[in-house]
This record gives structure tokens, sequence and C-alpha cells, in this order.
């Protein structure tokens, strides 16, 4: 292992905001990854772990420990005719394995095409995108304990996901380090999933009439980049906020004041709305602010053009959370992990 002090995180997130950590060390394997929780260094200091730099926001430099898990690698660990069971290393780019799945004609991910980040996040915050997420392909994954160096497993229901949530991010949230994810793809007969969003609308534009999953994955990496910014050319970490879930009953009422205001049906008489739509509402779609700014394009998405400082992004975050409270009475949360 190779053990660095006052280190430039700057382009290992996508948000390109300088920070710096006070000791850095990348690890590639499990062993290394055990051996450095044995040092002293860990114990005596905070911990950061980073994977893809895609769900982070850098407001300040780190005084601690940073580990940048960059454990690779994916095994086929059991097939049968219809589905096969995909052992992945958490710091795989998640895109990249998605195009290797296809490459294999495995159904389950297209939909979450061109997601950034690690493999290991994916499950951290239950990814999603046009009506999948990552749980239902999920099978299980092992994380290693910060506190006893010993690797443990976590099934679905020990994961206990939610909307942008598992275990991970609340209740054991800092105690585990995740190495490896397990999910499980079908070999045919693949459930597709065209009706969420545009990608129906999409497909026709493409003249498909019989989709396929590579299809499918197309017509979201064209919706994608349609609407979102790339990383590379202008710093982002995509959506910045949770769509937020509200009471029917506070649904209707806003319903009244505002016709227009988009709901989706979820269960127990709650509604999801576009963080989206309200921030848009709000006047923040375009907004710069010499660096930093909201995507002119997208609403959620809060942009570093060049230069900005984190500590600007996270004071830009906190008035639109707050204009967005004055004006619906709904408090939109963080999807970007705020450092």
């Amino acid at each position: 292992m190779h053990i660095q002090k006052n280190v430039s995180l700057k382009p290992l997130n996508t948000f390109g905001l300088e920070a710096k950590a006070e000791v850095f060390v990348e690890v590639e394997s499990v062993e290394t990854l055990q051996e450095v929780l044995q040092l002293e260094i860990a114990h005596n200091n905070k911990l950061f772990i980073l994977g893809g730099g895609s769900n982070v926001l850098l407001s300040k430099n780190f005084d601690g420990l940073v580990i940048k898990n960059s454990i690779k690698g994916k095994e086929v660990i059991q097939e049968t005719d219809d589905f096969v069971l995909v052992k992945v290393g958490a710091g795989e780019n998640w895109h990249n394995f998605v195009l290797y799945a296809l490459s294999n004609n495995w159904g389950g991910v297209e939909n979450l095409s061109l997601i950034p980040g690690t493999v290991g996040a994916a499950p951290m915050q239950n990814i999603g995108a046009y009506g999948v997420e990552i749980k239902e392909v999920f099978e299980h994954l092992q994380a290693v304990n910060i506190n006893s160096g010993k690797i443990e497993k976590f099934n679905k229901e020990a994961c206990r996901f939610g909307y942008r949530e598992s275990i991970f991010k609340n209740i054991v949230k800092g105690q585990y380090i995740i190495t490896h994810v397990t999910l499980k793809l079908t070999k045919k007969d693949h459930q597709l999933n065209t009706s969420y969003g545009a990608i129906s609308e999409t497909l026709e534009e493409m003249e498909v009439q019989y989709p396929t999953i590579q299809n499918i994955s197309d017509a979201v990496i064209k919706i994608r980049q349609s609407k979102l910014p790339d990383p590379t050319q202008i710093g982002n970490a995509g959506s910045f906020f949770k769509n937020p879930s509200i009471d029917q009953v506070q649904y209707e009422e806003l319903k009244t004041a505002y016709p227009g205001i988009p709901g989706y049906a979820l269960p127990d008489n709650k509604v999801k709305v576009p963080a989206g739509w309200l921030i848009e509402q709000c006047g923040w779609k375009g907004v710069t602010r010499g660096a930093i700014g909201v995507h002119k394009k997208q609403a959620l998405v809060l942009v570093n053009y060049g230069g900005g400082k984190g500590d600007d992004l996270r004071s830009l975050a906190e008035e639109i959370r707050d204009s967005v409270i004055k004006k619906f009475g709904i408090k939109l949360h963080a999807e970007v992990n705020i450092i």
C-alpha cells in the first residue's frame, strides 16, 4: 500500500472541486483494505470511503483518512439456463458493468445505463432510473466491518432498501466498506421496462418496434445525454436532491393552488413529486453564481463551471431547499453526500 499525505481530490470527484485529503490511500484488494484498517492511522483519524466521486460534494478539505476503493473484478459464481449470478468488485465503474452485461445479453440493468459512479455505491443508495431500481436484481453484497476488519454478507432483506436508501446510508453508516456486489441477471425472457419516462417515445424515434435490452439501454443513454450535462465537460454530480414523497392530502391541497404540479402515486397514500419541478417553479433553473449554478436544462442538477468552491455549492443548495420549503412546504433532502 502507498499512504500519501495532503493529496488533491479534485480529479477524484465529478464536481471537479478542489479539496485535499490529509491522508490518502488507494486499495485494490480486500486484503489490502483489511491491512489499512489495522493501521494506527485508520484508528486515529476520521474515515471517508471514496468510490467514483460522483455522489459527493466536497465542501472543504478532509482532515482524516480517505480510502479510495478500487477493488475490481467480475466473476460468474452461478449460472443456469435462465439466469446468471455475477460477483462484481465495488471499484468497478457502474456503466462499464452495464455494458459488460449487455455484451453477454444479460438483462436487468439496461434501464440503469449511464448512471455515474461505482458498483459499490449502487446498493448503498439503491440507484434507480426509468422505472427500475438495483434492488430488483440484487442478490447480496460483501462488506468489511471497519471496527473488526471481518468480512460480512448482506442479503436483500438485510440491506433494507428504500427510495435512494439502504442500511448503509443510515443505521450502519460509516461502519462498513462494501467490497463486492452480486447481482442476478436474466439470460432469456428478459422483462423489458419501457413504460417510464420517455423510453417508449425515444424507441419510436429510433424506429424500434420490438426492443431488445440493448435498444432500451441505447434509448436511456440518449435521454440522459439530452438532459444531463457530461461531468467531463461541466462539473456535476447528477441529481442533487431526492424526489420528495408527501401525503396525498398535502398533494391535493397543493394541486388546488398549483394545478400543474406533477405527482406519482406511491403506497400508503403517498405521492412522489419531482424535485426538479419544484426547484424550477422557484425560479432556479439556469441561475448562475460566478463559477457555480443550476443547470439550464435540468433544475435538479447543480454545476461547477470551473473553479467553483464546494462551500459555495453547499450554500446554493441550502438556498434552493429553503425556497422550496417557503413556497410549497416541502423539504428537499440531498441525494449527494455532503462532506
